[in-house]
């Protein structure tokens, strides 16, 4: 969309990035008016849909004490809000092979023994940008309790603010991801279907028809793709394509 097009449909308001003041259209995210402005976004810009967490940003509005953190792909920009990027948040990232670790509550305080010192303040719930728990979670760490931290952090996209805004300086995120990783090892119910499906792929049975795929060229293989048949958006849970030769429907 050109400025001029821009201009005439929103209204423009002044920010602050990197101290330098920029007009740029009130229905801007931070991210696209970090563009509009001229910006090109090479770090810190990830997935642009509020999944990998990747532009953690911290800002502060007029007249405010408050700091206040979002992402950059979901905040909308205020009129004179100062504006400073987190690419990745340098919190204190225990070392670890998950193969080693046995899976019981007391893995968090020997990695993490820092968890103990959270003052139950809420502070990492209000900065999270999914909306999780993270202080239910955190307590349900401090018991030792895997399953509920996995299950509790699930939506987590280690973006950091959390641990940026912990007085008690925890990495909350860290400890999540490292719940999820126990749980999904030691303690997820394993998928029987997976299983089967991992079996016939080391027994060859898509050997000939990924052969096929690699023989075809670009046009033919965007084809096949764009013509391929797909599970209905609200299909029924017993559904099978028409073509079965490369799938496994025991």
């Amino acid at each position: 969309m050109s400025e001029e097009k821009v201009k005439s449909k929103d209204e423009l308001v002044p920010i602050f990035f990197m101290g330098k003041c920029y007009e740029v259209p009130s229905s801007l995210t931070i991210q696209k008016a970090l563009e509009y402005a001229g910006y090109q976004l090479v770090r810190g810009c990830g997935c642009r849909g509020g999944i990998c967490g990747a532009c953690g940003t911290v800002f502060r509005y007029p007249d405010s004490y408050k700091i206040e953190v979002g992402l950059a792909c979901q905040t909308v920009v205020q009129p004179n809000m100062y504006i400073a990027q987190l690419p990745f948040f340098p919190g204190n990232k225990a070392t670890y092979n998950i193969a080693d670790l046995e899976p019981n509550g007391s893995v968090f305080t020997a990695l993490y023994p820092e968890l103990y010192k959270c003052i139950g303040c809420g502070t990492c719930t209000r900065s999270c940008p999914m909306d999780i728990d993270v202080l239910g979670y955190m307590s349900k760490a401090i018991r030792g309790d895997i399953e509920g931290v996995a299950k509790g952090s699930f939506d987590c996209v280690m973006c950091g603010l959390c641990s940026g805004r912990c007085p008690a300086e925890e990495v909350q995120f860290y400890i999540a991801i490292l719940a999820r990783r126990l749980y999904a090892l030691h303690m997820q119910p394993r998928s029987a279907h997976l299983k089967r499906a991992i079996n016939s792929a080391e027994e060859g049975q898509w050997t000939e028809g990924i052969a096929k795929l690699k023989a075809m060229n670009l046009d033919t293989l965007k084809k096949v793709y764009s013509e391929r048949e797909m599970e209905p958006h609200m299909g029924p849970e017993d559904w099978i394509p028409g073509d079965t030769n490369y799938v496994n429907v025991d």
